[in-house]
């Protein structure tokens, strides 16, 4: 089983210049049907609030994930906004099968809200933990993934949910700033220890108007070790996920059932 996860500079509240990119970087990636894409949060417009811009109102977006896990026969795991009947935004994760339907949604729990102005003035938060199952080409699940958006990876009893309902691997995707870049590879690889799962922890590279963005795209181990990791600039990294030595670890060493 492979995961790539797409690290992008991402073009600022375009949606159309963001679907080619994915496409391009994809391009140098050898994806197999079966395989596992994960992209970054708010990965077609940028980490932006602009709502009356920014939202997928048409579902552009959801279609793009939907034709993109169809024609090469994947699951993809992207980010978009999308507006409530409440008027407020949702940071939400879909997560489409190789036949092009969706899998699952996922609300981020928690909005930023030490930002100027702040996520969580515009966006309301999700209330639910979900899980999506990894299909292979033919639509058998492999195994049970958890996402999680940037933010929410400071909280640790999301992702304790998340592998009591079953999953051995946590995608999250993040504009998550150069400034605080440690804590992200740290949390990333605690967060891995921890429930001795998979972390998929992709970020984005490059700047928007606000902020630079380090990339540092990671993939870790259920123990907590490194399997790859970007530098600073545009790419793919591929990884292998090797379900059969996670259950080998949970069996040997049983913290998570303690």
């Amino acid at each position: 089983m492979r995961a790539h996860l797409v690290q992008m500079d991402i073009a600022w509240e375009d949606q159309p210049a963001n679907h080619q990119k994915v496409e391009a970087l994809l391009a140098s990636a050898t994806t197999q049907p079966g395989d596992l894409v994960v992209l970054p949060e708010m990965f077609d417009t940028g980490f932006s609030f602009n709502l009356e811009v920014t939202a997928d109102r048409e579902n552009r977006t959801l279609e793009f994930l939907c034709n993109l896990a169809n024609s090469r026969r994947l699951t993809v795991h992207g980010s978009r906004s999308v507006v409530g009947e409440d008027g407020r935004g949702r940071n939400r994760v879909t997560a489409v099968g190789p036949d092009g339907s969706p899998l699952c949604e996922y609300d981020k729990i928690h909005p930023f809200t030490l930002g100027v102005p702040s996520e969580a003035e515009r966006f309301a938060p999700g209330d639910e933990v979900v899980t999506y199952p990894w299909l292979d080409a033919a639509g058998t699940r492999l195994t049970t993934i958890c996402p999680a958006i940037c933010y929410d990876l400071r909280f640790p009893e999301l992702f304790r949910i998340g592998m009591l309902k079953g999953a051995e691997v946590f995608a999250i995707g993040s504009n998550w700033p150069s400034n605080r870049e440690f804590h992200r590879r740290t949390l990333s690889i605690a967060r891995a220890i921890e429930n001795q799962a998979f972390m998929l922890s992709v970020n984005r590279c490059g700047r928007d108007p606000a902020l630079e963005y380090p990339g540092g795209t990671m993939a870790v181990s259920p123990r907590g070790e490194l399997l790859g990791q970007l530098e600073s600039g545009e790419g793919v990294l591929s990884v292998e996920v090797d379900l059969d030595d996670l259950r080998r670890w949970r069996a040997v060493f049983k913290a998570w059932r303690d």
